[in-house]
């Protein structure tokens, strides 16, 4: 290393030729000209003051790099925070489902642009999440060609993420924490959003410690509040059995085509409280639909819409076992004659697709959450109040499983049958319905009266 004790200080410049302001403090070292860029004016104050304080101190600086050797960063053997976070995506793309990949990835767009150095020239955030969108955080044979733009964007970061082992800095974890908290958009992030991204933080550095970075995840020990979340029903989103009637009948009216077909399949929701992608992956051999009486669904998959680039398929949909269940785990749900009646009306107007699935478009495809959400907005258009279509009051189709749970627990039926039915534990069924579960309300205070009467 060759040092020297040939030292001037210089200014701070500000570059105006970028969205984001940049301030480059300069300096000489050994007559050749150094500088290094800040995002503020008082970080690049604060580096001059520091190269100042050195030369107080006699300290050499190297000559290559321009830096007192004091300030000389360590060289890290290990790997960066972005070739550890394209490990850990690798690692767990095989055994994870399409929607648990687009999550982890999307809390990774989050941290790896916030967890670099300041180098020189950055790009613009939007870009470096898009790189890493269609392109780092994907296994090779899914990676997208780069334009000229994106690969420098690519080679910038590569450059600038932060060794992993940065991670175990109090500092840089709280650089991690704020980048959760916020939106792309800079606004403030929801508490499930930074529920979620904290905790797949906190996985990933798990991974980190069985691979011997750390001795202990680093997270534990930065004192955080996690933020309040919503798990609750809320009732005003809940329908009544004539509501629910009604609704279903609008959407039989909604165009000439698409309303006609989704009709049945928002049924299922509210009869049988199937979730959405329950219903989308629903077939003839999982129904017993006999000409009068209940009926039964066993339900063996569900098909949940995820974007193209998380799934094994290609395919926006693709069948995967039930949720919170083992794979080849089925449910086994009860039907009531009026769906009966509706499921068999439809496969005897519709019939179903190639693969026996009973809801699908004319072509044999899944209908998309938008066509559902369209049609179901149409439909409360129809049928509600403008000022009930404003409220929550079954805003989404989803709801109307909310509806079904809610009427089953306040018809009596026991808790463990609700949540055997509806595909819930019974801990999280009665925490979660728990502001639904008023139905006997009239029946409690009237029995409290009677005892407090002389």
């Amino acid at each position: 290393m060759n040092t020297t004790y040939d030292v001037k200080l210089g200014g701070i410049q500000q570059r105006e030729n970028r969205s984001t302001p940049t301030f480059i403090a300069r300096w000489r070292v050994a007559g050749k000209a150094k500088s290094k860029s800040f995002r503020t004016k008082g970080l690049a104050n604060a580096f001059l003051s520091d190269l100042r304080q050195a030369t107080k101190l006699g300290e050499e600086f190297d000559i290559a790099t321009g830096m007192p050797l004091s300030m000389l960063a360590p060289q890290s053997t290990g790997p960066s925070f972005l070739e550890f976070a394209q490990s850990y995506v690798l690692r767990r793309w095989r055994t994870s489902a399409a929607r648990t990949r687009e999550t982890d990835a999307y809390a990774l767009l989050s941290l790896i642009p916030a967890l670099v150095t300041d180098a020189a020239r950055p790009p613009a955030a939007d870009d470096l999440r898009e790189v890493l969108r269609i392109h780092a955080l994907l296994p090779e044979d899914r990676r997208a060609e780069l334009s000229t733009a994106q690969a420098a964007a690519l080679s910038w970061l590569q450059k600038a993420s932060l060794p992993l082992s940065a991670m175990g800095e109090p500092a840089v974890l709280r650089t991690a924490m704020d980048a959760i908290s916020v939106t792309f958009t800079g606004a403030a992030a929801g508490a499930n959003t930074i529920r979620r991204k904290r905790a797949i933080l906190h996985h990933l550095l798990e991974h980190a410690v069985e691979q011997k970075v750390f001795t202990s995840n680093p997270l534990n020990e930065i004192k955080w509040r996690a933020p309040k979340t919503v798990t609750l029903v809320d009732p005003r989103t809940v329908v009544n059995p004539t509501q629910a009637r009604q609704l279903l009948d609008a959407v039989a009216n909604v165009g000439r085509k698409r309303g006609p077909r989704l009709k049945a399949l928002f049924a299922c929701i509210y009869y049988a409280a199937l979730r959405p992608e329950e219903a989308a992956d629903l077939r003839v051999d999982n129904c017993t639909l006999p000409e009068s009486g209940w009926g039964l669904i066993v339900l063996e998959q569900a098909r949940p819409q995820s974007t193209k680039r998380w799934t094994n398929s290609g395919e926006t949909h693709e069948s995967r076992s039930l949720k919170h269940r083992a794979d080849r785990e089925t449910r086994e749900i009860p039907i009531p004659p009026v769906l009966v009646t509706m499921l068999r009306e439809h496969i005897a107007e519709y019939g179903t697709a190639a693969d026996g699935r009973i809801f699908c478009t004319r072509t044999g495809g899944t209908y998309s959450s938008s066509a559902h959400s369209y049609v179901w907005q149409e439909a409360r258009k129809r049928v509600l109040t403008p000022a009930q279509v404003a409220s929550s009051l079954a805003a989404r189709p989803y709801d109307l499983r909310h509806a079904a749970v809610s009427l089953w627990l306040n018809a009596g039926v026991p808790a463990t049958e609700v949540a055997k039915r509806a595909g819930h534990s019974v801990d999280v069924l009665l925490r979660v319905y728990a502001k639904c579960m008023d139905g006997q309300q009239e029946h409690i205070n009237s029995k409290i009266n009677d005892a407090l009467e002389p």
